[in-house]
């Protein structure tokens, strides 16, 4: 992977003051997710950050503290987040990234290196936390549909979500043959058949590994990533 803990670190705090800035708005409106408002993301991010900062908890003491309890609890917990009142929403949203934040502040070396669980079942180093609030606060930023595209997105931060999303699809072995190439930066997705080859700016690369919208005409059509 192209990235540091500095790297991802650095990326958390431009993402999260995207992200915050975007949200800064009517959060009625539909998100650019099917079926979520901007409510919805924000609850979500909001969410993301005390389960993230359960990890980190996690990492800091050895007590094994879970991200949720369960699919159904985080699920629960977005609906009700997204009824709040809108100041309630925001404050919560804010509240939760300045206390992860802090949280990961107090992080020493060696325990940047614990063990802690993901709630995908996935054992990583506490090092891998960054980059998993970096992707949600970047990304979401745009999906809150208020005018962020993946263009003001840091190129280190897409290189990175690129690569990211790459190795997923790649172990996953369920989609279709691909090559992808962009200034310079070539990904390769294994399948069956000939690899469609696409060629774009890498904003656009990005989106459309992610599934979100992009110009690429006859492109073979991408199942979830995550």
């Amino acid at each position: 992977m192209s990235r540091t803990l500095a790297d991802a670190r650095r990326w958390v705090r431009s993402g999260t003051g995207l992200f915050l800035r975007a949200a800064d708005t009517d959060l009625d409106p539909p998100s650019g997710l099917p079926g979520w408002t901007r409510r919805h993301l924000a609850a979500h991010v909001a969410a993301n950050a005390d389960a993230l900062g359960n990890l980190v908890h996690w990492a800091a003491t050895g007590e094994p503290t879970p991200m949720y309890a369960s699919p159904e609890e985080r699920a629960a917990g977005i609906e009700h987040g997204a009824r709040r009142p809108a100041a309630e929403l925001t404050a919560w949203l804010r509240r939760s990234a300045g206390t992860l934040a802090d949280a990961m502040d107090a992080l020493d070396e060696v325990r940047w290196r614990s063990p802690v669980v993901t709630g995908q079942g996935r054992t990583v180093p506490a090092t891998e936390l960054p980059w998993l609030r970096a992707r949600e606060v970047c990304v979401h930023a745009v999906d809150l549909a208020t005018g962020v595209s993946f263009a003001d997105l840091p190129a280190g931060f897409l290189i990175a979500l690129c690569d990211d999303v790459v190795a997923r699809r790649a172990a996953a072995a369920t989609g279709p043959a691909l090559v992808l190439r962009s200034d310079g930066h070539r990904w390769e997705l294994p399948g069956p058949g000939g690899p469609a080859e696409l060629t774009g700016e890498l904003p656009e690369i990005a989106a459309y590994l992610t599934g979100r919208p992009a110009p690429f005409d006859g492109a073979p059509v991408l199942t979830p990533w995550l």
